[in-house]
């Protein structure tokens, strides 16, 4: 019973962080408003987010995912940046620039207030920026020539929208000056970035469901699998690797059973990815995989995230891209490029994860922490106020077990998980799992024993747990990977010393 109580008096001790959660007086919402099934999401977000009325504005804007140069500074930005303004939600004043060698100086007015630190924009409002051909910009010959391009993602584009300089030049990418920030409050529009994300899709209810999904998420914790597919490559795409698998030991550091497949194929359609939490993944071109069936297992709340130049070049489609098709299938939250934005220009997938998960960042800050580049081509899906992990863990634990939830299982697995991470001989985390009565009727824990048993080389013993696990309630990925475990279990039995008992 001692070591019982010390892991899970360890459990309660991991993260003892808690962080509160911030409210809709955060956000400003926009919504197009030639479209009434933008301003019906915007509604519902408001309402589930408390968002005062002052701070939702629509906008005569396109109805569809595309707006010119043109468009987006008088349709969009400057009608966005007088309204926040007239509602002193932005307050700007007179700051003196001094003169240096490099640059003149003069009187500049600088973003001294903010009322706000993000803005979600509705399904309705368009995505992309498309090139503007007649700009001059002479400055744009210092760029790289695969740099010297001006169309951009709206999200990235507006997240400048603090900085108010009609000089900036359009083409290329700006740099991000919080990417990898730790300091999650630093990311403010008083220092230059607005966190912009949006609530989109294929469709606007599929759109309205995504604030739904991550506030049940944040009552009663993200929960389930993580997988990781990178691609095994040792030249110049490396880093994309590397981003990958450090946001997989991001989630194994955090507790989650984590899967990283290294192979150069992405995972295949017949692949058993039950109870997913947690995805990322790269090079296909369109959604494949696992990802193609009639049911996704996806937990509510699940992040997901494919890496590719065009994943989402449209989102309205439910099997073109990744996008699109991610949110269609049940995932809460993803990113993607809506052009060409080379693997630089991507998100860090390890700074994402580590700080959502690791750092108790929102959704919003996290995402924004992981670019390097703004005024770019990535565009953030789902609520940015998301936060599954603010809860201390012993809190959500008591929490589920009082109110009987299934759920509990997950918080069982993660003291497990986490005490592996931490070194605790796999005998006394075994005999944690064989003492919990829950383990009598939960496939997720009985699979779990299972994976220990196998670990100290105990394939019969293991055997009989994936036997077990596989008479109880399943998912039909969760029931394909045991029937493999069970088979694969058998086999190494038979060539051992450890038989297998009759049941």
């Amino acid at each position: 019973m001692k070591k019982v109580f010390f892991l899970c008096l360890f459990f309660s001790l991991r993260f003892s962080r808690v962080i509160a959660a911030e409210s809709g007086e955060s956000v400003v919402v926009v919504y197009n408003s030639q479209m009434p099934e933008s301003k019906a999401v915007a509604q519902h977000y408001a309402e589930r987010r408390k968002v005062p009325e002052k701070q939702i504005i629509g906008l005569e804007l396109p109805t569809g995912e595309a707006m010119s140069r043109a468009e987006y500074r008088t349709l969009l930005e400057k009608p966005l940046l007088k309204y926040l303004e007239g509602k002193k939600l932005f307050e700007f004043r007179s700051d003196l620039k001094l003169v240096t060698n490099e640059k003149s100086g003069g009187l500049l007015w600088k973003l001294a207030e903010s009322k706000i630190r993000y803005a979600v924009l509705c399904y309705g409002v368009p995505s992309r920026i498309t090139r503007d051909n007649s700009l001059s910009e002479p400055e744009s010959d210092k760029l790289k020539p695969e740099l010297r391009r001006n169309e951009a993602s709206v999200d990235s584009e507006l997240a400048l929208l603090p900085l108010n300089d009609p000089k900036r030049m359009l083409a290329g990418p700006a740099p991000n000056p919080f990417y990898g920030a730790t300091n999650r409050n630093a990311i403010n529009p008083t220092n230059g970035v607005l966190m912009v994300a949006r609530l989109d899709g294929p469709s606007a209810q599929i759109a309205r469901g995504l604030v739904d999904k991550a506030m049940e998420a944040e009552t009663n914790g993200l929960w389930g699998r993580a997988y990781f597919d990178i691609r095994g490559v040792t030249n110049e795409y490396k880093l994309g690797d590397d981003w990958i698998r450090n946001a997989a030991e991001a989630t194994r550091r955090f507790g989650f059973d984590t899967v990283l497949d290294e192979k150069p194929e992405t995972f295949s359609t017949n692949f058993p990815m039950s109870e997913i939490s947690l995805y990322a993944g790269w090079y296909d071109g369109n959604v494949s995989g696992p990802f193609t069936k009639a049911k996704v297992e996806w937990m509510p709340g699940a992040f997901a995230y494919h890496l590719h130049s065009f994943s989402a070049a449209t989102l309205r489609s439910t099997t073109q891209n990744w996008v699109g098709p991610l949110l269609a299938s049940g995932a809460t939250a993803t990113m993607g490029a809506v052009d060409e934005p080379y693997l630089i220009g991507t998100p860090d997938m390890g700074v994402f994860f580590s700080r959502w998960l690791l750092l108790g960042f929102s959704y919003g800050e996290a995402a924004y922490a992981s670019q390097g580049m703004l005024s770019w081509q990535t565009t953030v899906i789902g609520d940015p106020l998301y936060r599954p992990f603010m809860r201390p863990p012993q809190e959500l634990h008591e929490d589920l077990q009082k109110r009987g939830s299934k759920l509990l299982e997950w918080s069982h697995l993660r003291v497990v998980d986490l005490n592996l991470i931490q070194g605790f001989p796999l005998a006394e985390v075994t005999a944690y799992l064989e003492t919990q009565p829950i383990t009598k009727t939960s496939a997720t824990l009985t699979e779990k024993l299972g994976d220990l048993y196998w670990a100290q080389g105990k394939p019969a013993s293991a055997h009989h747990a994936y036997q077990a696990a596989l008479k109880m309630d399943l998912t039909p990925q969760h029931k394909a990977r045991l029937d493999k475990y069970v088979a694969d279990t058998a086999e190494a039995a038979a060539k051992s010393s450890e038989k297998i008992k009759a049941d």
